[in-house]
């Protein structure tokens, strides 16, 4: 069926459960960002491919909320399949709770999967409708009864992910949960985050694209640690292993039944936000709601995982730096053929997977030239994608997986003769990048306060982007974790504060629509910067090993700290990549890193 057939089944099916609205987040039990393929709903209904989209239907109409990053890709991709695009973050467009608590009639019923639905949006969804006397059936899985070949659920294996890499075993990771649980007056601990899971457990898998993690549920008591996970994903041995160390490995489909079998004098921990309410409305006993205090573990990098990262930061500069010399020297070349976005991402694949310990990309690799750079999650098919020839701007968002670390980095590079509104624009950029890498600020701080440093150099200009300057970023587990975020759009709660050892990404953009993208990103890590009369304070420490493109910079539009950070920038890239290069890649480093004068 296309998109419009589809369409019209959902809406057969609806009106036989009686239900006037039907809403599909993207999400799936465990509220993943990348989802297999059984949860692909929104993708196999719409067609829409960006990584997040909110979608309600109803018997007049169709809407996929989107925010700013997908505004472009969404309009183009809905086009013709009875969708209407729908922008987050504006006056005109409203957020789709409130859509549906203003278009759906009291006394009808609104159908969502329990399933994939976390208490806090299902809070919000209670309190937008309840006035109305609007029903929430969240029994109902509409779209599993019109999606008749819906993939299975995931059953690739599950492997142990050594301690040489993970530091601490999983015994030692059990414990420091277990000492929270104490301190919360809880006797159990539900866990439906998959990153979190993988990082207690010391374990990997592959159920989704680019993130090494696996669909499970972790229930933790005092003397007993529960997996639930699909039959034979873990290996018998790993099983005996897992056994010895007072896990118990169970069925998957097992968890919501043990869960209404806790003893009614107990109190169970689970983080709101994390945790579908398909699951959780299964318990009766105690609650206490708060973020899963492994969420804040796995955010602070030991010094053993620090080390680690550090060298695969210089397995994957010594890997772009071999990718650009090899761009440099074939693009725009009389009598070569044109190279296109596409074999850009097989390129940098290439080069990567040549280094010890990758594993995969990280992400779908962003290859946008020119127009595609300004949609910010823009991907190139083989439908669609641009050849790179004549003068421009390339952007290249990419990253790796590899055992001892996650990479995430952006480069802008010019094509053929960049025009001066494009170096401008670049040179904006590059100012708010390093503005945010040379902060100091207090240890606590929320992170969201952070952003305006970013922005300022933007903002100067009258110009601002619609994306978040910063998310956490995992150890070999997502490449996109929390609690901390830099985006003066989340809210500066406790939780997002700033501590040691915590992984972010820092990158400012500036967007076109229909003419070019620039955005520069290096990964940073908070570390100590020292103690003084008013506190203790932290620095950013930039990890990733990548000379930025100097070519397009109006120098006279830097002042002095700025052209000092980023040469010492590149004498530090030089230093600690040179070793690890030869030839024509060593040539380009050695290029790309010579000092700017003021």
């Amino acid at each position: 069926m296309n998109q419009t057939a589809k369409l019209a089944a959902m809406r057969d099916a609806m009106s036989r459960a009686d239900v006037q609205a039907c809403l599909i987040p993207s999400a799936d039990p465990h509220l993943s960002e990348y989802l297999p393929e059984y949860w692909q709903i929104r993708l196999w209904l719409t067609g829409f491919t960006g990584s997040v989209g909110t979608v309600v239907v109803t018997q007049d109409f169709a809407g996929v909320w989107v925010d700013s990053r997908y505004w472009v890709q969404a309009e183009t991709e809905l086009a013709d399949t009875g969708f209407v695009m729908m922008k987050i973050g504006t006056a005109a467009d409203p957020g789709h709770v409130e859509w549906l608590a203003e278009h759906v009639n009291a006394g009808q019923a609104i159908a969502i999967d329990g399933r994939a639905l976390s208490l806090s949006a299902r809070d919000a969804l209670v309190t937008a409708t309840q006035k109305r006397d609007i029903t929430l059936r969240l029994d109902l899985d509409i779209p599993g009864q019109v999606w008749l070949d819906r993939p299975t659920l995931p059953k690739a294996p599950i492997l142990d992910f050594s301690l040489e890499y993970a530091g601490l075993s999983r015994v030692e990771k059990i414990a420091r949960v277990r000492e929270k649980m104490r301190e919360a007056g809880a006797q159990w601990h539900l866990i439906s985050t998959s990153d979190d899971i993988a990082w207690i457990l010391n374990l990997r898998g592959s159920d989704v694209d680019y993130n090494p993690i696996f669909m499970s549920h972790l229930l933790i008591s005092e003397g007993l640690t529960r997996l639930f996970v699909g039959k034979g994903k873990i290996p018998p041995s790993l099983v005996d292993e897992l056994k010895e160390e007072r896990v118990a490995v169970l069925p998957y489909e097992d968890a919501a039944n043990t869960l209404t079998g806790l003893p009614a004098p107990d109190t169970l921990l689970f983080d709101p936000a994390r945790t579908t309410c398909g699951l959780i409305d299964q318990i009766k006993i105690k609650t206490v709601r708060q973020i899963n205090p492994s969420t804040f573990m796995k955010s602070q990098k030991t010094r053993h995982e620090l080390k680690h990262v550090r060298r695969v930061m210089e397995l994957d500069g010594a890997a772009l730096c071999e990718f650009f010399a090899w761009f440099e020297a074939n693009v725009n070349q009389a009598g070569q053929p044109a190279i296109d976005e596409l074999q850009v991402d097989e390129k940098l694949i290439e080069f990567r997977a040549a280094k010890f310990g990758f594993v995969s990309p990280s992400f779908s690799t962003i290859a946008a030239f020119n127009a595609n750079g300004a949609m910010p999650h823009y991907r190139a098919t083989p439908e669609s994608f641009a050849i790179i020839e004549g003068d421009g701007l390339l952007l290249i968002d990419s990253g790796g997986q590899y055992l001892g670390g996650t990479t995430d980095i952006t480069r802008v590079v010019p094509v053929g003769q960049p025009s001066q509104e494009q170096k401008e624009d670049y040179t904006a950029v590059l100012k708010a990048m390093i503005a945010l890498s040379r902060l100091t600020f207090p240890e606590g701080v929320a992170a969201p306060m952070l952003d305006v440093i970013a922005r300022a150099p933007l903002w100067a200009k009258m110009a601002e982007y619609g994306h978040g300057t910063g998310h956490g970023v995992g150890y070999f587990l997502n490449v996109h974790e929390g609690p901390q975020v830099i985006s003066y759009r989340a809210a500066p709660a406790p939780h997002t504060a700033m501590r040691v050892g915590m992984i972010t990404s820092n990158e400012p953009g500036l967007y076109k629509p229909g003419r070019w993208g620039i955005r520069i990103e290096n990964l940073v890590c908070n570390q100590s910067a020292g103690e003084s009369e008013f506190g203790e304070f932290l620095r950013f420490e930039t990890l990733t090993l990548c000379p930025i493109d100097t070519r397009p910079i109006l120098v006279d539009q830097l002042d002095v700290a700025e052209v000092d950070w980023l040469n010492s920038y590149h004498a530090t890239v030089r230093d600690r990549l040179a070793p690890r290069l030869t030839d024509a890649a060593l040539d380009w480093l050695l290029l790309r890193t010579t000092p700017l004068v003021v």
